[in-house]
């Protein structure tokens, strides 16, 4: 299918791994010229800005290099995010402090909001499209506990600013992916790894066993490539009356209609 991309302008955070580096790879195949944003260089985008996205200099900076380096704004693609390094195996509510919850607000939710705030004037211009990737651990209560808060609120914001900038022809939608084969889950510095240390198996063996235990009806984690396909038809015409919407990619995890 012709997505019918070609030629417009896209903004990629958390652009240089996982499926923000899926994103980068399925938009610029589809002929668009993509602004990837990392504190790292982002391979294949038409322009690699590097940034810290978690602080409230980093995304109007960068949103306005990608202007003007690369003109409008058609696509915005919220994806950076993360759970914070160093969480113990069984950390409760009571051992989360007030920085635990910045660090997990600024990274997976205020970094969003600055940059759409940024981006908004470009986005009205084009009559684009906001792509945010939150998580199924919005819906799924399951520790780390300020990760899931921080995502749900992404996932309301979004359904806000459909119903606020659909009338202005800019749409909004939500990609809630479930676990993925990215380096936070098969890395071996990873949370994943961790809990393989402590359960006494090994890294491959915790990953074999994990669709189960989760309910993963697929019965395999999903792929990056995945999660971007799906980015990049609903930035496309193709998905043009499709707004405030939340699309989960996890096999089935989530149960509830």
């Amino acid at each position: 299918m012709d997505l019918r991309l070609k030629g417009r302008t896209a903004l990629v955070t958390g652009a240089s791994k996982g499926i923000g580096l899926a994103v980068v790879q399925t938009l610029a195949a589809e002929g668009v010229r993509v602004a990837g944003v990392a504190r790292s260089a982002v391979p294949g985008a038409a322009l690699s800005i590097t940034a810290d996205l978690s602080g409230p200099e980093g995304p109007a900076a960068a949103v306005a290099r990608a202007r003007e380096e690369l003109g409008g704004i058609d696509i915005l693609v919220n994806n950076v995010g993360g759970v914070r390094s160093g969480i113990a195996h069984g950390e409760s509510f009571a051992d989360l402090t007030d920085e635990h919850w910045q660090q997990a607000l600024d990274l997976n939710l205020f970094s969003a909001v600055r940059t759409t705030r940024a981006a908004l004037p470009a986005l009205l211009e084009a009559r684009g499209v906001i792509i945010n990737v939150s998580s199924i651990g919005a819906r799924f209560a399951h520790p780390p506990v300020e990760y899931g808060a921080a995502k749900a609120a992404l996932t309301n914001l979004s359904k806000a600013l459909s119903e606020e900038l659909g009338p202005q022809g800019v749409r909004v939608v939500t990609v809630s992916p479930g676990p993925t084969l990215t380096e936070n889950w098969k890395g071996a510095d990873s949370m994943a790894a961790d809990l393989a240390r402590e359960a006494g198996v090994s890294h491959a063996e915790f990953l074999a066993e994990l669709p189960r235990r989760m309910g993963i009806a697929t019965r395999r984690l999903a792929e990056p490539a995945e999660t971007a396909a799906l980015i990049a038809f609903l930035a496309s015409p193709h998905a043009a009356n499709i707004t405030g919407a939340d699309y989960f990619v996890d096999g089935g995890v989530i149960k509830t209609v």
